[in-house]
């Protein structure tokens, strides 16, 4: 499939604006906040079904507006038909009513998403997956895994429910017996739901660890584990009764990411070590084995949404991602209208230009 074009009616700041997508590579310029990652943040709302910088939907519609749409046009490449889908945001009296379309047929979320290409958005916010805090890692994974398998997704709500179910239960119990036997279901419980998201995590940490290399540097990671079983929860229950909260299991996971040295064949800490480029490149190393992944997994080539990310880069990192993005159509936001002349040295398919 490749996405063709997009159109905006009353969407962050486009009252009504249509755009046509290269089906290789889109490459948008302008200053900032002229609408570059709108566009982007459009694509990925038809696609995913939510944006990726609001808090609360409503800051999709123009500020005094009822309702927005956004439609796109997707392209079926084995048989040339194009398909339009829509998703309509209209506000109530009570908050905000969305609306699902596949041509003209009115569709539920999960049936809407299922006909869609898949879409992997690189932004720089996103720095803070290598360099934030490991509940940042732990959002990565989950969000990433959610998206695949529906199990894990429900599981991963039933975890968070049951442990603040179990941190309450820690608060509030007293008597040493009563809190053993309250705390027996949930200790089950977590254990069975737990186990599904440690396992998954480590399937895909697996699949990243064989495929390491980007170019020349080859990046590892560390899956630290936090394993919840019964014997755990027996040896931490006085120190969970002193602090009066939940002291292990998959919520206190952690990722490390490690680049090796192929001349001394010595690893370093990425987050700890790394410089801002070798930073953004693991990040990068982590979106395209998500493009594989999504590709292997949906067997349908993801659309890659690059938002201002060349900036953030060294010379010879801007020319690699031109060069390993070459298999998937590419829509990209930047300031830099010279990076038109890396992308004619650099990358080897057709490629149109947007200003805004």
């Amino acid at each position: 499939m490749i996405f063709k074009s997009i159109s905006f009616y009353h969407f962050r700041n486009f009252s009504e604006k249509q755009f046509k997508i290269n089906p290789h590579l889109t490459a948008i310029f302008g200053k900032n906040a002229r609408g570059k990652t709108n566009i982007l943040e459009g694509i990925y709302f038809l696609i995913r079904g939510e944006g990726f910088r609001e808090t609360r939907e409503e800051e999709l519609i123009i500020f005094d507006k009822k309702e927005a749409h956004v439609e796109g046009v997707l392209e079926d490449k084995k048989n040339k038909d194009n398909n339009n889908f829509r998703i309509s945001l209209i506000r109530n009296d009570f908050g905000l009513d969305k609306f699902y379309f596949l041509g003209k047929t009115k569709k539920g979320r999960q049936s809407y998403l299922k006909d869609i290409l898949p879409v992997v958005l690189f932004s720089p916010e996103q720095i803070e997956i290598i360099n934030g805090t490991p509940s940042m890692r732990r959002e990565y994974f989950d969000k990433f895994l959610s998206g695949i398998d529906s199990e894990y997704k429900k599981r991963l709500i039933n975890y968070s429910q049951a442990l603040r179910k179990r941190n309450k239960i820690l608060e509030k119990t007293f008597n040493i017996v009563d809190l053993k036997q309250e705390l027996k279901f949930w200790n089950d419980y977590l254990i069975n739901q737990g186990n599904y998201l440690i396992d998954k995590r480590r399937e895909y940490i697996e699949y990243l660890n064989r495929n390491k290399k980007i170019d020349s540097k080859e990046f590892f990671i560390k899956y630290e584990s936090n394993d919840i079983n019964t014997e755990r929860f027996n040896e931490y229950f006085d120190r969970e009764v002193k602090i009066r909260k939940t002291f292990i299991g998959p919520q206190k996971d952690d990722f490390k990411i490690y680049l090796t040295d192929n001349l001394s064949s010595k690893s370093k800490n990425i987050h700890l070590y790394g410089s801002r480029s070798e930073q953004r490149l693991a990040l990068f190393w982590l979106k395209i084995n998500e493009l594989k992944y999504l590709e292997s997994f949906f067997k349908k080539k993801p659309i890659l949404l690059l938002d201002d990310i060349f900036s953030e880069l060294d010379h010879d990192n801007q020319k690699l991602i031109f060069n390993l993005i070459g298999d998937y159509q590419t829509v990209v936001t930047s300031t830099e209208k010279e990076l038109t002349k890396l992308i004619n040295l650099s990358y080897h398919s057709s490629y149109d230009t947007i200003d805004l």
